[in-house]
């Protein structure tokens, strides 16, 4: 197997091979033109990268990520750094403005990962809060958007996703791909994949009055298994919500994978299916 292959015999292997995934399939043997995973450890995953994780959180999206890679993660909430430290020790933490680190940190990364704050684009939020239930409107969060701009212009030579939910309204900046229940924006081709939960962390479920349906329906057993994420003896911040803001594991990995494939930058990759 590729993955055995000492680092200098797998570079070697990606060097020589042209990035087409037809001529790596017939170089493999390999007949799966989804097997993203066989595909990217032929082209350079396996290989450490050097990544920054913005708005970490508890870690979803790094929860598959190979423990070789030079991570640097940022998280402003400090309890929620500290649970992601204890989960992923050999990380780099930075507590502080995510959205600012990237503006001032964004050279010298080989793959850059941000997932801006989602609740102002949010269906959810907007259909069922504020014309459902009378939430109070506010102003989508264009660092979203700043980000992405950002990134397009100035991470030519590094990898870059830009993470979020699917909004309620018109897409200011097209995706370059929508997985489950999250939009990404990339400059490299993110392949279709459909993963076990299929984007469905526990509905709307929350129970009326003060108990949390979190603790008595049985969906905190359903967040921590599908994150693989167990949050008893953490306080100080909402586990519930952390769980739910969670990047599935499966996505996370498969996403790092394409990374890893070279290619020529793509700017747009359709939508839903």
């Amino acid at each position: 197997m590729l993955c055995s292959l000492p680092s200098i015999a797998a570079r070697n292997i990606r060097d020589n091979l042209r990035r087409d995934v037809y001529q790596v399939q017939e170089y493999l043997g390999v007949d799966n033109t989804n097997d993203i995973t066989v595909l990217s450890l032929c082209t350079g995953y396996g290989l450490e990268m050097k990544i920054l994780n913005l708005y970490a959180g508890i870690g979803g999206n790094r929860k598959l990520w190979r423990d070789e890679h030079a991570v640097t993660a940022v998280e402003l909430n400090p309890e929620i750094a500290k649970c992601y430290s204890d989960f992923f020790p050999d990380d780099k933490m930075v507590v502080g403005d995510a959205h600012q680190y990237l503006l001032e940190n964004y050279k010298g990364f080989d793959f850059i990962w941000s997932s801006p704050p989602c609740p102002s684009h949010s269906r959810a939020r907007y259909g069922f809060g504020v014309c459902g239930h009378g939430y109070k409107y506010i102003y989508p969060d264009m660092a979203l958007y700043q980000e992405v701009i950002l990134l397009k212009h100035q991470c030519r030579k590094s990898k870059w996703c830009v993470e979020n939910v699917l909004p309620y309204y018109e897409y200011l900046i097209e995706p370059s791909r929508i997985l489950g229940r999250h939009a990404y924006w990339a400059n490299f081709l993110i392949q279709r994949k459909k993963f076990a939960v299929n984007g469905m962390i526990a509905g709307n479920t929350k129970a009326p009055g003060k108990i949390s349906s979190f603790h008595i329906t049985g969906e905190k057993n359903y967040l921590e298994h599908i994150t693989g994420f167990d949050l008893d003896g953490y306080n100080g911040f909402d586990k519930r919500k952390s769980l739910r803001n969670c990047v599935e594991p499966e996505a996370g990995l498969h996403i790092l994978e394409c990374a890893s494939i070279d290619g020529s930058e793509v700017e747009t990759q359709g939508d839903l299916f």
